[in-house]
């Protein structure tokens, strides 16, 4: 399958020589087309300065990059019609409705008869109802969605979502993403930025992790939970634990005397696998224990992030 876009030995550097930034540092990716690919990190990471390359608003120091074939900087037009980004920032033009902002957008690609287009971002996005009103008029999530559409009014193969939900209620949230996947699985491909790592986990066929610039992590979102992850056993007895379990504890409560009138204690323990659990409740079995409280805790890519920027620090 051919690359929606290349990313080679990538490098940004803001400032002189005496007090310069090194956003990014020679970062390298290749995304599929088709993909729904996420592109995590902490801030600071260069998540938005790549994002800026790619748009054409930020010049690279080095290295190079190529949408659906075609260079950022020597082949800029042809690479832009081929990419729709959702920035940070709320950006709209005041003066324009809904429904004309879309059309103004649509001008500024050479689309002329888009009407059709236009009426299904709008019904998509839950923007019909608003399609005449003012954009000074609309909410910070409304807004948000016009953001979306405008970004998706030329039908670009490749859409950069930068934080598309950031500060949006549940059901804009939702909303996105139902038709953000209908346009994946039509074919296009998808770069997500976002904090909220569940998103990540649940939409992102493959990941990207940056540290400082640099790429840390890169695999599909199954082998980073299946390579990082654990899972742990958390109970509360109503004794202590027993010593041949002692190897498998992470931690027990701090301060077991909050459950001292049941004489119960609380503790955390690793499992390599769930095979695992049969031989603990019997080992505890045997020893005369009752389980008061018993659950199973899967690592998400949450923990897989946070070991992996730890990891990254080292």
């Amino acid at each position: 399958m051919a690359n929606a876009l290349e990313i080679a030995k990538l490098s940004k550097c803001y400032g002189g020589p005496a007090a310069s930034i090194q956003a990014l540092d020679n970062v390298s990716l290749s995304i599929q087309e088709g993909e729904f690919f996420g592109l995590l990190g902490p801030n600071g990471a260069g998540k938005t300065t790549l994002i800026g390359i790619l748009g054409g608003l930020v010049r690279a120091s080095s290295g190079q990059v190529r949408v659906m074939g075609f260079d950022v900087v020597d082949d800029f037009r042809q690479a832009r019609r081929q990419l729709g980004i959702v920035p940070q920032e709320l950006v709209f033009d005041p003066f324009f409705t809904v429904r004309e902002a879309l059309q103004f957008q649509s001008g500024y690609f050479g689309l002329r008869n888009n009407t059709a287009w236009i009426d299904e971002l709008l019904e998509g996005l839950g923007l019909a109802d608003k399609a005449d009103t003012n954009m000074r008029r609309l909410s910070g999530g409304m807004k948000r969605r016009v953001m979306v559409a405008q970004a998706l009014v030329h039908k670009p193969p490749v859409i950069v979502l930068d934080e598309p939900t950031a500060g949006v209620d549940v059901e804009l949230r939702q909303a996105l993403w139902r038709f953000v996947q209908t346009l994946n699985q039509q074919g296009h491909t998808i770069v997500l930025t976002t904090h909220y790592l569940e998103e990540a986990q649940a939409l992102c066929n493959r990941i990207a992790m940056l540290q400082a610039g640099r790429v840390v992590a890169v695999d599909s979102t199954a082998n980073l939970l299946r390579q990082h992850a654990h899972q742990t056993l958390q109970v509360r007895l109503n004794g202590p634990l027993p010593a041949s379990l002692a190897p498998k504890l992470l931690r027990k409560e701090a301060n077991p005397e909050t459950h001292a009138e049941n004489n119960t204690h609380h503790y955390t323990l690793q499992l390599a696998d769930l095979a695992e659990l049969e031989g603990i409740l019997a080992t505890l079995r045997q020893a005369g224990l009752s389980l008061q409280e018993c659950s199973v805790h899967q690592a998400d890519l949450e923990d897989v992030f946070m070991h992996t920027m730890a990891g990254a620090k080292a």
